[in-house]
């Protein structure tokens, strides 16, 4: 077989032994039209949002397919993107890709993009309704997208994301940000929370009612497997942006995580409820999101440490949840699985009350270091808790 991209590496032949193939992107999953006759990939607005997406279908030989073998893109020029993933239809896959960064003068380096394992709970519209494949990748405002596909997959499909630019994008840290501060039950331990609206999160696209939970027994510590090196004015875009993905890549009926905490340590509002004093059940952390509430860090800590402000954010909002429902947060408790892929369903594990979410599901999530940093979330949140009974 003849290889048509010289960039093919020695792994793709030693470790893979199957055929490589490089092919064009064929155009969005609804639409072939929508490819530029100038060979640049268009972006379409999102209906009543300020930021535009594409969903663009993969389409390998079925046989090469069914090998699990690569299917590799060739280079493509694209509108304004920031945020990436691929998803299919059926079987397991591992992606990953390569982007041209706007004004960086060349293409990028070859990454992973991690695999989609913060998922809605067996059994729930959610579940039922979403596709499987990889997790939203950030990746900066690019014009170029390269992307590789292992394994058995159907229908596979990238999507491509630009969040736009909203006025909310730069409000700075002073304070009329607009931010939830109305009074509230245990209003000595609520933080600062930053609202939906402040992200410019498009209510729209949430569906259904959210559903509440009955009790919160854990906090399940999340990271979003992104860069570090985002600003503050990134922040609300980034947000949009896995928003966007959740709801109409996924099918979710909205952002899966309740919030968010930035690498400035601001608390953003996540799944609708998070805005308000309701524990809405989320779809962050499969077979466990019945009783618990997830926070995500924007970063990835697999590799890089969190900074201390970080941990503050998380025990702030760890601090609140749990006292509200009596729990220890230096303690642990006995949790029943709806079925996760540690846990089969029905089985009940005795879990850290604040824990990470590798101890729930196959996944590096939180990352090495804010998973080793969970001591001191701990340790902080039940300072918090001590602090507001005085």
């Amino acid at each position: 077989m003849t290889f048509s991209d010289p960039s093919v590496r020695r792994r793709d032949l030693a470790t893979i032994g199957a055929a490589v193939v490089a092919l064009p992107l064929v155009g969005p999953a609804a639409s072939p039209a929508a490819a530029a006759p100038t060979g640049r990939l268009r972006l379409r607005p999102d209906p009543g949002g300020v930021g535009g997406s594409v969903d663009v279908a993969l389409t390998p030989d079925p046989q090469v397919a069914a090998r699990g073998a690569v299917l590799r893109t060739a280079e493509q020029r694209t509108d304004r993107f920031a945020l990436l993933g691929v998803t299919w239809a059926a079987g397991a896959g591992q992606a990953e890709v390569r982007v041209r960064v706007r004004g960086a003068g060349g293409w990028g380096p070859w990454r992973d993009v991690p695999a989609l394992r913060d998922l809605p709970d067996p059994g729930t519209t959610e579940a039922r309704a979403a596709r499987a494949g990889t997790a939203p990748l950030w990746v900066g405002d690019s014009d170029g997208v390269q992307v590789e596909v292992t394994g058995a997959v159907e229908r596979p499909v990238l999507t491509l994301v630009d969040p736009g630019d909203h006025p909310g994008d730069h409000p700075g840290d002073h304070p009329g940000d607009p931010v939830d501060a109305r009074p509230k039950r245990h209003r000595s331990l609520r933080p600062r929370i930053r609202s939906r609206r402040a992200w410019g999160a498009k209510e729209r696209w949430a569906t259904g009612r959210p559903k509440r939970v009955k009790t919160v027994e854990q906090v399940h510590v999340h990271h979003t497997a992104t860069g570090n090196d985002y600003r503050k004015r990134d922040v609300p875009r980034i947000l949009r942006a896995i928003y966007r993905y959740h709801t109409k890549t996924l099918g979710w009926s909205d952002v899966g995580y309740n919030y968010f905490v930035d690498r400035f340590g601001r608390i953003w509002a996540g799944r609708r409820g998070a805005d308000g004093d309701r524990d809405t059940r989320g779809a962050h952390t499969l077979g466990f999101n019945h009783t618990s509430v997830g926070i995500a860090v924007l970063g990835s800590y697999q590799e890089a440490a969190p900074a201390p402000k970080v941990l503050a954010g998380v025990a702030k909002v760890a601090a609140w949840k749990l006292r509200k429902y009596h729990r220890d947060p230096l303690g642990s408790t006995a949790v029943l699985s709806h079925g996760s892929d540690l846990y089969p369903p029905g089985t009940v594990v005795t879990l850290p009350v604040i824990d990470g979410h590798r101890d729930t599901n196959d996944t590096e999530c939180p990352g090495q270091y804010l998973y080793d940093a969970l001591p001191e979330i701990r340790l902080r949140t039940a300072r918090r808790i001590k602090k507001s009974r005085r």
